[in-house]
């Protein structure tokens, strides 16, 4: 369903020059000092080879940095990879830096149907669905507040609700389970849980290794950007504690 071979991702830091008066009187005071040269680019992902298979859940586990968010992103369609290359088959739902395609001048309401417009729904659909997003994000009473008054939780609560209201063939979650408060954060839970007992293939990236051993099937460790580990759930979670700790 997802096949991921031999995919590389490189970053350009892409260091703008600043010939402002201030960065030009910095420099005069400094012509003396050694320099050392910066990098100009970074390799976020290296040779990731990767087969999925239909309604396995896959979890993805490193330390912050080790290209989890970027490998969802490459799986999405967000980035392009520098090498290699994504076979998806199958209708794909991101939850990905929940809330980006919000516009904070336009209320709850208006922002439903412009990030459903997103997501590739028509009108018709949203209309039909309109009551059970509201119903899911808990934020009936705030339907025609503007989004940028909102609180980032409740930002990712509206933005959930509006992802989840299809069960798509393939999810993409990126730490989105700690949204909210607790009661959401078990619906959400209870949501995803629906998800996959109906088949859906998940990509599940997050930091809590009791939600991975939860929900996930196999487990993709990440470090530095190379796979270090890939298999059954426990074992591969129980050695990646060993080392996090061990460090």
């Amino acid at each position: 369903m997802i096949k991921i071979e031999n995919v590389s991702m490189k970053f350009n830091l892409g260091v703008e020059k600043d010939n402002s008066l201030k960065q030009v009187f910095i420099k005069i005071l400094s012509f003396n000092r050694k320099k050392k040269k910066k990098k100009e680019y970074f390799w976020a992902l290296k040779n990731i080879d990767v087969d999925i298979k239909k309604g396995e859940v896959v979890g993805i586990i490193g330390s912050n940095g080790a290209g989890k968010s970027t490998l969802l992103k490459v799986v999405s369609g967000v980035y392009k990879p520098t090498k290699g290359s994504v076979t998806v088959e199958g209708s794909i739902s991101p939850m990905i830096e929940l809330g980006a395609g919000f516009d904070g001048e336009l209320t709850a309401r208006e922002n439903i149907y412009l990030n459903g417009a997103i997501l590739g729904y028509s009108k018709q659909f949203i209309d039909e669905k309109f009551e059970d997003i509201v119903e899911f994000s808990e934020l009936r009473d705030f339907l025609d507040v503007p989004v940028k008054n909102f609180s980032s939780g409740m930002t990712a609560k509206l933005a959930f609700s509006i992802s989840t209201i299809v069960n798509p063939e393939i999810l993409i979650v990126d730490e989105i389970l700690s949204v909210g408060d607790i009661k959401f954060q078990e619906k959400s839970k209870t949501k995803m849980m629906s998800m996959i007992n109906g088949g859906t293939t998940v990509l599940y990236v997050s930091h809590s290794l009791e939600s991975i051993k939860t929900l996930c099937t196999k487990v993709i460790w990440l470090d530095h950007g190379e796979v270090k580990m890939i298999g059954d759930t426990k074992k591969v979670c129980e050695k990646y504690y060993k080392e996090i700790m061990g460090r």
